[in-house]
Order: C-alpha cells, then sequence, then structure tokens
C-alpha cells in the first residue's frame, strides 16, 4: 500500500521588526536556516509534492527533452579563435556534459580559422581542459576562469563543485601538461596576467559576498603570500580585474550601481601601484580601454546615454571628447584595435556595431537586414587585426559567427549552429516561422515594445497559447534570442513574446531610470500592459497566457501576480528574488548593499521603505484567485536565496488556499540551475511542460 504525498505545510513562526514605525511580520522566516534539518525536510517535502503534481507529465518531459537533443549536434566544435600562434575552440562531446577545451597551432599560410562541421576533433590539437573530467564525482560542476597566459605558456582556471560561485583557482603549465603547486580557494571571477606571466590577479570577496578585493600571486609561490592590491571599504562598490586587449595594462575596474572608478597598473611591472584614471564622482559611470598613447573613456558625465573621449596614458587628466552624446542612442562599449575602433551601441531598441578609423572619420554601422536582431563582437583577443570576429542571432536565426573585412566591409559567415531535425524529420527552415515588434500602451502613455516569434499561420483570433518572457531590471536588456527548446512550443501552436518594459536598457538610460528606485512599478504594470496588448490584439486570452521570469525577472513575476492575476492562467518564477524588502533590509546578507543603489534603502528613507512594502511580492500575497505557479530556485544560490521563493510559496499556500502552487528546489545547484547541458534541458523540458499543460497543449 502507497502513501499519497501530502500537501507541504510550512509551520508559522511569525517574527516580527519594526521600521519607520511599521511592523514587519515574517511567519516564514526559519526557512533561511539553511543547516537545520527541518529546512532541508521541508524543501524535500516540496520537491515530492511537485513530482507528484507534475507526474502525468512524465512522458512529455521526456519528449520535450528529446526533441531538444534530436535538434541539437551534440559532437560540435565552436569556430576557432586565433591568438598569437594558436587556434583556441571549444568541442562537446555527444553524452557527455561539459566542454573540452582545446587548442592547435597555426599552420603555416593558415589566415581563415579551421572549421570541423561534423565536431570532431582537429588534427593535432592539444587538450588544455576537459571539464568532464574535472566534473566526476560532482553533482554540480562550473568553470569561472579560464585564463591562457600572454605568451601561451600558462592556464590560470578555477572550478566551483557546489554553485555558489566561490572557485578554486589553479594553474597549469601547458607546455609540460603539469598542474602547478599553487591553489587559491576562494575566489571569485575575474583575472589578470603580467605580461611575462609572473603574475596572476585575481578577485576574492567580504563576509556579505561582496568582491572587494584584488590580489597579486606571484606563480610558484604560496598563496598565503598573495598580496592585496586593491581592498574596496565602501560597501556600495564591488571589483574587478581584466587585462587590456593590447596586453599593456592591468584594469582594476571599481563600480557601485552609479558611480565607477578604474585604476592601471602596466603589465610589464605587475608590483607597481595602480594609478587612479580618474577619481570616483557621484552618479558619473566610465570604463577604459587602452589604446596607443590614450586610454578611452566612455562616460556618462553630463551624457545619459554616454559619450566617448579619452585621455591620455602618460599623465591621465582632461577627457578629450572622440563621440559626442547622442540621446537616444546609448553607447555601450568600446573595443580598441591597432588600426580601428570598434563601438557597441543600442538605437530604436536594437543592438548595433559602429566601427570607427584612426583618421578621424564618422565610421560604419555593420548592417543586418532583419528587422529584429542581435549583433555584438565575439572574442577578439588579437590587438593587431583586420579581421573583426561577430556574434549574430534573432528569434529565428540560429546563433551565427561572421568576420567583418575593416578594409572592404566584406562580412562572411563562417558558421551557423546547425538545428537537426525535428521529430517530423523536416530540417529546421527559418522561413517556417516569423518574428514581428509590436507596441503596447502603458498606462501613464509610454509606448512598450513587444518582440514575438511564432509559427507561420499561428492564427489571431484569441485562440493561440503564448508564454510572455520580462526581466526589466539592472538595464539588462533582452534582446532577441534563438532557442531550441522554444521550437518545441512554437511547433504546438504557440506564441513567444517579450515584453521590453522600463527597467531594462533596450530603450536607453532613461528607459533604465524610469523602471527603477521610486519609478519601479513602471516595470509592473508595463508587464501587465504589455499582456492586455497581445490579448487586445488576438494573439492570444488570459485564460491561454503564461508569464515567465527569472531572478529580478522572478520578483516582476511575483508583482504581476498580485497586481494582474486575472491576466494569466499560469506563471513560471525561476530563483525568483520574491522577498526584496525583507532582503534588502538586511545589510548583512550577499550583495544587499551594492543593491540600494537599484532599488532604494527602506532603512534609512521611509519613502523608500513604503513603496517597496506596496509592491513587494511576499509583503502584498493576498486572499486573490491566482494563476498556477511553478518556482524554481537553488539550495546553493548565493544571488536570490533559496528561502525567497520557499517562504512565497508557503505564504501564498496559506493566504490563497485554492490555488495551484508549486516549488521545486535543486538540492546541488546554483543561480543558474543545474550545470551540465543535458541537466539544464531537462529543466527546461520540466518547465515547457508545466506549461503546455497550463495552456491545455500537453
Amino acid at each position: 500500500m502507497t502513501t499519497e504525498t501530502p500537501v507541504p505545510v510550512a509551520k508559522r513562526v511569525p517574527t516580527e521588526r519594526l521600521h519607520h514605525g511599521d511592523t514587519v511580520v515574517d511567519e516564514y522566516a526559519w526557512l533561511a536556516a539553511k543547516d537545520d534539518p527541518e529546512t532541508i525536510d521541508y524543501l524535500n517535502a516540496e520537491n515530492a509534492w511537485t513530482e507528484r503534481r507534475t507526474a502525468h507529465l512524465s512522458g512529455l518531459r521526456t519528449e520535450l527533452f528529446e526533441e531538444i537533443r534530436r535538434r541539437t549536434q551534440e559532437t560540435d566544435l565552436s569556430v576557432p579563435t586565433r591568438k598569437g600562434e594558436h587556434w583556441y575552440y571549444t568541442r562537446t562531446v555527444e553524452g557527455q556534459q561539459y566542454g573540452v577545451h582545446c587548442r592547435r597551432a597555426v599552420r603555416d599560410g593558415e589566415t581563415a580559422p579551421p572549421i570541423s562541421t561534423d565536431g570532431a576533433p582537429l588534427d593535432g590539437e592539444e587538450i588544455l581542459l576537459d571539464g568532464n573530467l574535472l566534473a566526476e564525482g560532482h553533482d554540480f560542476f562550473s568553470l569561472g576562469a579560464f585564463d591562457v597566459s600572454p605568451d601561451g605558456r600558462f592556464l590560470a582556471y578555477s572550478t566551483d563543485f557546489s554553485g555558489d560561485e566561490r572557485f578554486t583557482l589553479r594553474i597549469k603549465d601547458l607546455a609540460s601538461g603539469d598542474l602547478l603547486a599553487d591553489e587559491i580557494p576562494g575566489t571569485f571571477y575575474g583575472t589578470a596576467w603580467s605580461a611575462d606571466a609572473t603574475a596572476l590577479f585575481y578577485v576574492t570577496v567580504d563576509e556579505a559576498w561582496r568582491p572587494h578585493r584584488v590580489w597579486r600571486h606571484l606563480v610558484g609561490t604560496a598563496a598565503t603570500d598573495d598580496v592585496v592590491v586593491h581592498a574596496e571599504d565602501d560597501e556600495r562598490f564591488w571589483v574587478g580585474v581584466e587585462l587590456t586587449r593590447s596586453e599593456r595594462f592591468i584594469l582594476i575596474d571599481i563600480a557601485s550601481k552609479l558611480t565607477s572608478e578604474v585604476r592601471v597598473i602596466p603589465a610589464d611591472n605587475p608590483t607597481g601601484e595602480p594609478a587612479v584614471i580618474a577619481p570616483r564622482r557621484q552618479g558619473v559611470e566610465y570604463s577604459v580601454e587602452h589604446h596607443g598613447h590614450r586610454f578611452l573613456i566612455l562616460h556618462n558625465d553630463g551624457a545619459e546615454d554616454f559619450a566617448l573621449a579619452y585621455t591620455s596614458v602618460d599623465a591621465p587628466g582632461d577627457w578629450v571628447p572622440l563621440i559626442d552624446h547622442s540621446p537616444g542612442t546609448r553607447l555601450e562599449s568600446v573595443d580598441a584595435f591597432a588600426d580601428h575602433l570598434v563601438v557597441t551601441l543600442r538605437s530604436n531598441g536594437l543592438t548595433g556595431l559602429r566601427v570607427l578609423p584612426l583618421d578621424g572619420g564618422d565610421g560604419n554601422d555593420i548592417e543586418f537586414p532583419e528587422p529584429l536582431h542581435t549583433v555584438g563582437l565575439d572574442a577578439n583577443p588579437e590587438y593587431r587585426t583586420n579581421r573583426l570576429r561577430l556574434r549574430y542571432t534573432s528569434l529565428i536565426i540560429p546563433d551565427s559567427v561572421y568576420d567583418y573585412d575593416v578594409a572592404t566591409r566584406e562580412l562572411t559567415l563562417l558558421r551557423r549552429r546547425p538545428v537537426l531535425p525535428g521529430p517530423d524529420g523536416r530540417a529546421y527552415q527559418p522561413e517556417d516561422y516569423e518574428q514581428q515588434r509590436e507596441w503596447a500602451l502603458a498606462d501613464d502613455g509610454t509606448r512598450v515594445p513587444i518582440s514575438l516569434v511564432y509559427r507561420r499561420g499561428t492564427p489571431r483570433d484569441g485562440s493561440a497559447p503564448c508564454v510572455l518572457y520580462g526581466y526589466g531590471s539592472y538595464e539588462a536588456s533582452m534582446d532577441p534570442w534563438f532557442s531550441v527548446g522554444r521550437l518545441s512550443l512554437l511547433d504546438r501552436g504557440v506564441v513567444f513574446a517579450v515584453a521590453h518594459i522600463r527597467g531594462g536598457g533596450e530603450l536607453g538610460r532613461r528607459w533604465y531610470d524610469h523602471g527603477k528606485m521610486l519609478a519601479k512599478k513602471n516595470t509592473f504594470t508595463d508587464f501587465v500592459a504589455c499582456a492586455r496588448h497581445l490579448a487586445k490584439a488576438g494573439w492570444t486570452a488570459p485564460d491561454r497566457l503564461v508569464a515567465r521570469g527569472g531572478s529580478a525577472g522572478g520578483l516582476l513575476m511575483g508583482a504581476v501576480a498580485n497586481l494582474a492575476p486575472d491576466a494569466f492562467a499560469g506563471i513560471v518564477a525561476q530563483v525568483p528574488f520574491v522577498d526584496a524588502l525583507n532582503t534588502i533590509l538586511d545589510p548583512s546578507l550577499p550583495l544587499t548593499v551594492t543593491e540600494w543603489e537599484e532599488w532604494g534603502n527602506p532603512l534609512a528613507d521611509p519613502e523608500v521603505y513604503a513603496y517597496m512594502k506596496s509592491y513587494t511580492p511576499y509583503e502584498n500575497v493576498a486572499p486573490l484567485e491566482y494563476p498556477a505557479i511553478l518556482a524554481m530556485t537553488s539550495l546553493n544560490d548565493t544571488r536570490v536565496l533559496y528561502h525567497e521563493p520557499a517562504k512565497w510559496i508557503a505564504r501564498l499556500r496559506a493566504t490563497a488556499p485554492q490555488g495551484d502552487y508549486l516549488l521545486k528546489t535543486e538540492m546541488e545547484a546554483g543561480h543558474g540551475g543545474p550545470s551540465g547541458r543535458y541537466d539544464a534541458w531537462r529543466e527546461e523540458a520540466f518547465i515547457n511542460a508545466w506549461i503546455l499543460d497550463r495552456l491545455d497543449r500537453a
């Protein structure tokens, strides 16, 4: 006789805190005790309940997983990138979860990258690192650093086996193939080599998991002898380190959400004192790239959408203009090469690349014909080159790698990611699908762009099911991207839409500013406006619309569930930031202080406190008729702690018990979910099966 899995019921232990004369009551604060067996038992009970509630979808999950696998060329090889006397690339092998990182010597007269269409190893390859071997015996594996020294002799790499993004840094001698004795635990992302590869710079975090120190390690010495090069005491700021493409300077990047500062060390003098390019000024952001006798400065000083200037390498001082500010054209980065510059920008909601000659001309924009697309620089490690490596995609065009000849302006397609035949045996044809942009009207009259993709012939009579995706924070743009897993939805008649809401960066810095701090609610009302527009325009109907978002996009999901539960048939919230008020009130938690310039500081400002309390999902759960909700989280997530969705689901179940709420916790993963590609495909199949079930397409 089997025992039926019960609905999990979390105990309620009211914890009270007083802020600005207001009492915050948190009945489920006990779930934050990660090491408490009772917490783990509760999460396991939720997982068991989710498995029971979705057991009828097991066949569909297998079908969707196999569709992803069938359409993917599992044994594959990236387009090699040249650096010095080697081509560098990554291979995947059918049946293996992780990539194999390799290089092969450049042969006499070889100018074009060697390409393996079947994914087979290149003749004469050297395996630098095999992720599958490193991952053996571990449920989770992530590679942090992968940094070959300028002379090609050493490889610095770091590994994480829990998902908490705390890496152990090691050095491999590529000449001998041996690992050096050097081992540095507790490191973060970011490394930089000195010019002669005698020194390696890296980053560590403080107790709040804020990257705050840059260290110098001398190869062949003990980690205990490493020296702190910069320690950042202001808790609003975090640090990073990198080597310029010219390999002349090590950059120490110091930034908060609103302010930045860059310090430089000559790469040929790694023990030198870091020099400040420009002292930090509140509200001024800038980044630095080295180019010959000058440092290029991309900045927002009196330039909302940023401008480009330069200053002297020998005596950094005044900023001399190169590209003036142009409202509506957001300059995002600048890349320097010996004979040209490349500016990455966005205008009218689309990304672009502008190549600037050194003669002071206006330069030229690289043109692509599709009305919706994403283009950006790929890996371009060579400083002296007349060719650029680009990456291009759209909602219907798979990831594509191009070379661009700077002199002739000719684009050469090197490789487009293959999409193998699906279940019907037909090859993928982009013309079987359509993409377009529409505009919703927000409550305040703002026009909000929506990108849509669907199978050709999908009806416009309101009968089609739809998934609406959103994010809307940190100036992050949800630019068009191709997804093999998404094809399984499109082929079942589902429309996929992306809401480019305020808080993101799609329409420039002002678009971001109008969706943060005390304007954050614009993010949520924009998303609801997009959902209403899709129904009004005949793309779908509220009972056939599922919303999806993750991380800060998970906050969006929780907020719109409270704001407009009638607009959706279901909501998928991945690693959702749904307990924002309690988190931002606690400066001891990871990353809280650095977030105050994004959300506001409710500890110090009663207006911010009241505003956040009025929208944060956990605080505003009410006895409403909520749509079905699937929350996904990971036990070792350090960015959005697992207890946020756990508490949210518990409060939903207690406050609106008639709803269908599921929580699935990955017990061996971090913010990005499962680490292996097959595990990631299974998670996507799980989510898509739940979505199709909600849309009556299971």
